[in-house]
């Protein structure tokens, strides 16, 4: 039997060897776990906890690094690389589809991806609150993806649609306010590639039922009043009133100031002129030169100035008979009425 022996620098140099051998192994290891760190955190939610929710457009025919962009620019996601490695990783990135898409930025890349790949169902489902304007209404449906903005726009101009009521409206100027307060505020479940013109007419259709629900038309007429008369009021009562009880409150207002010949000074008229949605306005605001400008011209303005919901409408129909001439906003929405100047002047020192 031989035995072998080792001399002290032989084990020495065993060692140092065998710590070489360790070292690139521990580096690898170590920039392996920090990759997986990094990569899980690019994965992970944009904004954790977020609950508003991003409407985004998937266009036909965008490849995954356009997708990625353009979920990057939203908010929805981190990295738009890692969106297009992950893609790469798991063998998806033929599989997205376009679409319109509720997405949401707490959701992590891979709920993205699950949601992109399934689509979205050919229904839309888009609200046109009440009391919203044409150009209100063309940026939500842009927003949406269902119309090219340009396209609704002429079609609004155009107004060449086949209900009893648009050749009352011959009067209205020939531009974009063409329809304003005809596209009736509601509910709307859409396909995904319907027309623009088919959403005008679906709108106009709704706008055509409500008149006659309410009969409308009849009502306005043993008023006196025509029917862009008519809806040029209800769409100031909508904007006017917050609260529904005085909704006829206000229309009875606005019956008592056109009957004694007073300016009727509505503040929507002239936030309608400054396209705009200001809480207050200004007093060099009311110099604005316009038709709609009701501080400056008598009457009513020369048509609507948003898009009237029913109980606007029922508002006009039954206006409330009181000898108020003036209102004034109260803090929490509601009004406080005069009947006086006077009394009026002490509700604005009181509530404003």
């Amino acid at each position: 039997m031989r035995f072998y022996t080792f001399s002290k620098n032989q084990k020495r140099n065993e060692g140092m060897g065998r710590i070489k051998l360790f070292f690139p192994v521990l580096c690898m290891a170590a920039l392996i776990f920090s990759g997986i760190l990094y990569f899980s955190n690019a994965l992970s939610p944009a904004k954790p906890g977020a609950e508003k929710k991003v409407m985004v457009n998937i266009p036909k025919g965008a490849n995954s690094h356009q997708i990625a962009d353009l979920l990057e620019q939203k908010g929805l996601i981190k990295n738009a690389n890692a969106f297009v490695y992950y893609l790469r990783f798991t063998g998806q990135d033929s599989l997205l589809k376009s679409g319109n898409y509720s997405l949401s930025p707490s959701r992590a890349i891979p709920e993205i991806v699950n949601l992109l790949v399934q689509g979205t169902s050919d229904t839309i489902i888009f609200t046109v609150p009440e009391g919203y304007t044409i150009e209100q209404i063309s940026g939500l449906l842009q927003e949406k993806g269902l119309i090219d903005r340009n396209r609704f726009d002429r079609l609004v101009e155009e107004a060449s649609f086949s209900y009893p009521f648009i050749d009352q409206l011959e009067e209205l100027p020939e531009d974009s306010y063409r329809l304003e307060g005809y596209l009736f505020p509601d509910t709307y479940h859409v396909g995904r590639n319907i027309t623009e013109k088919k959403i005008i007419n679906i709108m106009l259709k709704r706008f055509w039922d409500e008149m006659q629900h309410l009969h409308f038309l009849e009502n306005t007429a043993a008023m006196g009043l025509s029917l862009q008369e008519a809806i040029t009021i209800a769409s100031m009562v909508e904007k006017e009133a917050k609260v529904d009880e005085e909704r006829p409150v206000i229309a009875g207002i606005i019956f008592n100031r056109l009957e004694r010949g007073m300016l009727l000074q509505i503040d929507a008229t002239v936030q309608y002129v400054l396209q705009g949605h200001r809480s207050k306005i200004y007093y060099e605001d009311l110099e604005v030169e316009s038709p709609y400008n009701t501080y400056q011209v008598s009457g009513l303005p020369p048509g609507p100035i948003g898009a009237p919901g029913r109980k606007s409408l029922q508002a006009v129909l039954e206006p409330k008979d009181t000898d108020y001439l003036y209102y004034v906003a109260k803090p929490d929405g509601s009004h406080a009425f005069a009947k006086t100047l006077q009394g009026h002047n002490a509700n604005i020192s009181k509530y404003q």
